[in-house]
């Protein structure tokens, strides 16, 4: 009776050490919550930059609507500038030549920054292209907090001192992106960056990135556009309706055989297929094959179910 009641107090104790510890992972977890809120907003904002020409484009044709009112998303950096498509195809932007070396360290240097890790290939590599070589001596301030920034750096040679209100922050060297939140979200600069030694520099300016990110956003809108139009389900749907659709299109890709949705996990995400081919099985008992159901291919949609309830199929890439 003795040890039945000390494994009894000991369970009890165990049940309390167990409650506090639920206590705390629930703080913790409350305390993610909040940090996966924030990196969402800051998701959001990113989307805005990324996006810039397709909306802007769209507020200045709505002056034809008459006395319709549409909100759209706005670019986080925004000049004057020339929204017609045929206007931004025919801009010619520089071009700079660079050692394949260079074009690489460029491109994982951007691939690298949290801030731009996410541009098209196809932007990245006009970027590429358009920046410019810049040298600075030894001692040399490139970036001066609260100024006015106009250009986006990435280092090739050297190292930089980034510093904030006289208080050091990091040091900085090849391979590195700096001065990006100034042509990304048009503010004066957040940081001071001085060089500690001599110092080669790619460079690009706000026209030249906001030229690439507006042709390229009207560019992928247009063709997003005739792509829905082709799909014989939305070929009813209204031009407006269209266009709000292909502002929310991402484009996604899967290699063969890759899972895109697995029967039972929650979605909210509907699926349209521009290339290629998918396979719809559903797994009846945990102990048989999946039983295959169809196979779609491009124009056919998925997923628009699993946006209200949780659909049970499996859907798996194929070529």
């Amino acid at each position: 009776m003795g040890t039945l009641l000390i494994r009894a107090a000991g369970k009890i104790e165990e049940l309390r050490q167990r409650d506090a510890l639920i206590d705390e992972l629930e703080l913790e977890l409350d305390q993610k919550d909040e940090l996966i809120q924030k990196l969402q907003n800051e998701l959001d904002k990113y989307r805005s930059v990324i996006r810039p020409a397709t909306q802007q484009a769209q507020q200045q044709s709505a002056g034809t609507l008459q006395g319709e009112q549409r909100t759209k998303r706005q670019a986080i950096s925004a000049e004057p500038t020339a929204f017609d498509i045929q206007d931004l195809s025919h801009v010619t932007l520089p071009f700079y030549p660079k050692s394949p070396q260079s074009k690489e360290l460029i491109k994982e240097a951007i691939l690298d920054n949290d801030f731009m890790k996410n541009l098209e290939l196809s932007q990245i590599q006009e970027i590429v292209d358009c920046m410019y070589p810049v040298e600075y001596g030894k001692d040399s301030c490139i970036i001066k907090e609260g100024d006015v920034g106009s250009l986006v750096y990435v280092m090739e040679d050297g190292k930089v001192e980034v510093t904030k209100e006289g208080v050091k922050l990091c040091t900085m060297g090849p391979g590195k992106v700096f001065g990006e939140l100034a042509i990304l979200y048009n503010c004066t600069r957040t940081a001071t960056v001085k060089t500690l030694v001599n110092v080669k520099l790619w460079a690009i300016d706000r026209q030249c990135f906001q030229t690439i990110m507006m042709r390229t956003g009207l560019i992928k809108h247009t063709e997003y556009m005739e792509f829905l139009k082709s799909v014989p389900t939305f070929q009813s749907l209204p031009e407006e309706i269209l266009s709000k659709l292909a502002d929310v299109l991402e484009e996604t890709h899967y290699e063969s055989g890759e899972y895109i949705i697995r029967q039972g996990a929650r979605g909210d995400t509907f699926f349209i297929i521009s290339k290629g081919k998918v396979n719809v099985t559903r797994e009846d008992s945990p102990s048989e094959d999946p039983v295959f159901l169809r196979t779609l291919g491009k124009g056919d949609w998925f997923g628009e179910k699993l946006i209200y309830n949780t659909w049970l199929h499996v859907f798996e890439y194929s070529i």
